[in-house]
């Protein structure tokens, strides 16, 4: 496949995630690519029986598309475990790096990263990374927002890769593994009053408290 092939399969996957029924306009939203050209490679990748499609239909990967989406993405995720853990970079500097690297043919390379990284189960930001076969384990967290008042949780991921979020998160001192007590919900914005780790009290935005994924602690 090549680089452009696997950037739509990449981005389908991910919109099938948040959306029962994906159209073609909204893989072009999602790409920022005009209609025509998506159209055009929608049936390319239907060719190479990796998309079903059929005119006014939603989009669908077959199981080789996904196992292809899959790979794709465990060759991203492992690469920002590796910029993090092994280089020093902040979870909020990995993506653009991954997004150039992922595309490396070489399998053993991406072996060798997960060795030397002891099989990590998911990547910096909580994301599970896909295995060897391109299966992706499910993830049932709550978000934040959804708790009540006096719930218990733990932040196990995120649900925004953005680099203005994750900054901010970072200035919150809030990290994955933390425990969060919900102290507070104000009735106007429902901003959010908590406990972090039985320390330190934080105020959350809606939007922030959306955007944190929790376990939650029974």
């Amino acid at each position: 496949m090549t680089l452009t092939e696997e950037n739509y399969l990449k981005a389908l996957f991910h919109l099938s995630l948040e959306n029962e029924e994906v159209s073609v306009l909204d893989l072009s939203k999602s790409l920022n690519i005009k209609m025509p050209t998506v159209n055009s490679m929608v049936k390319k990748l239907s060719s190479k029986e990796l998309i079903s499609y059929e005119k006014y239909k939603p989009l669908t990967l077959t199981q080789g598309g996904k196992r292809a989406a899959g790979l794709i993405i465990r060759k991203h995720r492992l690469v920002e475990m590796f910029l993090v853990e092994h280089l020093g970079f902040g979870w909020d500097e990995v993506h653009e790096i991954a997004e150039q690297i992922e595309h490396i043919k070489s399998q053993k390379f991406f072996d060798r990263i997960d060795q030397l990284l002891d099989f990590p189960k998911v990547d910096p930001h909580g994301s599970p990374i896909p295995d060897i076969n391109g299966e992706v384990a499910v993830q049932n967290y709550n978000k934040l927002e959804e708790c009540l008042v006096n719930q218990q949780a733990t932040f196990m991921s995120v649900g925004s890769s953005q680099d203005s979020f994750l900054k901010l998160i970072d200035k919150l001192n809030l990290k994955l593994g933390d425990k969060i007590k919900v102290l507070e919900i104000q009735d106007f914005d429902k901003t959010m009053r908590v406990l972090v780790n039985n320390n330190s009290e934080q105020t959350l935005s809606q939007l922030v408290a959306t955007n944190i994924l929790v376990k939650l602690n029974v």
